[in-house]
C-alpha cells in the first residue's frame, strides 16, 4: 500500500476477473477499495459486478441497487468509479457512476453501444452526449469515457481540459492493440493522466494501466491495484512545454 499525506491525491486502476457470482465480485471490489488510502481515486472495469449477463438482466439490475448502497459506504474519504447495469422506466442502461464521500456525485448512461457485442439488443436506448460533463472532485477535473466511447473523437473533445480521464472497459482481446494505442494517444493529446481499467476475463485485453501526461504507460501486469501519486504540476508543465491551447 502506498502511504500518503492527508491532502495528497492517489490514482488507482484495478484489474480483476468478473465471475458468474455477483456477490464474489462485489466483495473483491470492496476489498480492493479497502486496501487503498484515503484520497484515492479508484477505477474499476465496465460492469465489473455482473458482467454483461444478458440472460439474467432482472437479477443484475436488482444487484446493482444493492451494490450501490455498499459502495456508498465504501467511498467515504475516497472516490470510486465503475459502471453497472441499471433499469430506468423499464429500460436497461449501462450506467457509469462516480461515488465520493458516501454520495453519487455523477452518473450517466453509456452513449455509444457496442453493436459488435449486440449491446443494443438489450439496451435499446443510448445515453445522451448532453449528459457528458467534466466533474471536479477535490480540485481534480475528471472526465469519463465508457469502453466503446473511446473510439469517438467528438467525446474526446468533450473531455478536453480534464486533469484525469477515466476509461472503465470490457475490451476484447482481439482489439488489444487498439486499446493500447488509443489510451496512450488520449493522454498525449490531452496532456493529462489517463486511468484505464479492463477486466481480467479471458476474452478481455486485461490492459489496466495508468498513463502520465507525458504519455508514459505503466500497466497493472499482475497487480490487482496499480497506484500512482497524482501531480498537477505534471499536467501544468506539459501543457506549458508543448502549448496546444488546453486550459
Amino acid at each position: 500500500m502506498m502511504t500518503s499525506s492527508k491532502d495528497e491525491q492517489i490514482l488507482c486502476s484495478l484489474l480483476f476477473e468478473t465471475t458468474p457470482d455477483y456477490s464474489t465480485n462485489l466483495q473483491t471490489l470492496l476489498q480492493l477499495i479497502e486496501q487503498t488510502n484515503t484520497n484515492t481515486l479508484v477505477l474499476a472495469h465496465e460492469v465489473c459486478l455482473t458482467g454483461f449477463d444478458y440472460e439474467n438482466l432482472e437479477k443484475a439490475t436488482a444487484f446493482s441497487e444493492y451494490a450501490t448502497e455498499e459502495l456508498l459506504s465504501a467511498s467515504v474519504d475516497k472516490t470510486v468509479v465503475l459502471s453497472m447495469l441499471e433499469k430506468t422506466d423499464g429500460e436497461i442502461f449501462n450506467v457509469v457512476k462516480v461515488f465520493h464521500n458516501g454520495e453519487v456525485l455523477h452518473k450517466r448512461a453509456k452513449s455509444r453501444l457496442f453493436r459488435l457485442g449486440s449491446e443494443e439488443k438489450y439496451m435499446r436506448t443510448e445515453g445522451s452526449d448532453d449528459e457528458f460533463e467534466i466533474v471536479e472532485i477535490n480540485g481534480i477535473k475528471i472526465a469519463i469515457l465508457l469502453c466503446f466511447e473511446l473510439r469517438f473523437k467528438e467525446l474526446w473533445q468533450k473531455a478536453e481540459g480534464a486533469d484525469v480521464i477515466l476509461l472503465p472497459a470490457w475490451w476484447g482481446k482481439a482489439r488489444k492493440e487498439h486499446f493500447k494505442t488509443l489510451t496512450q494517444a488520449l493522454a498525449v493529446i490531452n496532456q493529462c493522466y489517463v486511468l484505464a481499467s479492463d477486466a481480467l476475463n479471458a476474452e478481455c485485453s486485461a490492459l489496466s494501466a495508468i498513463i502520465t501526461p507525458k504519455g508514459e504507460v505503466e500497466f497493472n501486469g499482475n497487480k490487482p491495484c496499480l497506484v500512482k501519486r497524482y501531480n498537477k504540476k505534471d499536467i501544468t508543465l506539459m501543457r506549458r512545454y508543448i502549448d496546444v491551447g488546453i486550459k
